[in-house]
């Protein structure tokens, strides 16, 4: 069974709900950067677990100094954004804090074009700008 990047997305995006909800629940009564390090442990266990059921388990190779540099820096930004959202949701509501987060829809598409130098559209630029001005009416 084959499924495509949207359906990915889609997945991620109900994962993702789900995640702000329960996270919510669970940094109600502990330290966020306490959950945070839970939470990364699980992942990384549940990873392994999907891994091995895919005997997909290969030693590290391949790839230049800078994709590799480039992986370390997405993991260490990746701790810091989980730190920041789950101390962000142990101090507001979810509906806002979930919102704001997810600005970084709007980030990731001027990265795109500046960085990866993916095409600038209309299109592209209308959409980051109302995910925009919806995490502002939904944080205000």
């Amino acid at each position: 069974m084959s499924f495509s990047w949207q359906a990915f997305a889609i997945a991620s995006a109900i994962f993702a709900a789900m995640t702000a909800i329960l996270a919510k629940i669970g940094v109600a009564q502990m330290n966020s950067n306490m959950a945070t390090l839970i939470r990364t442990v699980v992942i990384l266990l549940v990873t392994a677990m999907i891994i091995s059921a895919r005997s997909e388990w290969q030693k590290p190779s391949g790839g230049s100094w800078v994709g590799w540099a480039c992986l370390v820096a997405s993991g260490v930004t990746t701790g810091l954004s989980w730190l920041c959202y789950f101390r962000a949701l142990q101090m507001g509501p979810v509906s806002a804090v979930a919102p704001i987060d997810k600005m970084s829809v709007a980030l990731v598409i001027v990265s795109g074009w500046l960085i990866l130098g993916e095409p600038f559209t209309l299109k592209g630029a209308l959409g980051g700008s109302l995910v925009v001005a919806g995490a502002l009416v939904l944080a205000l």
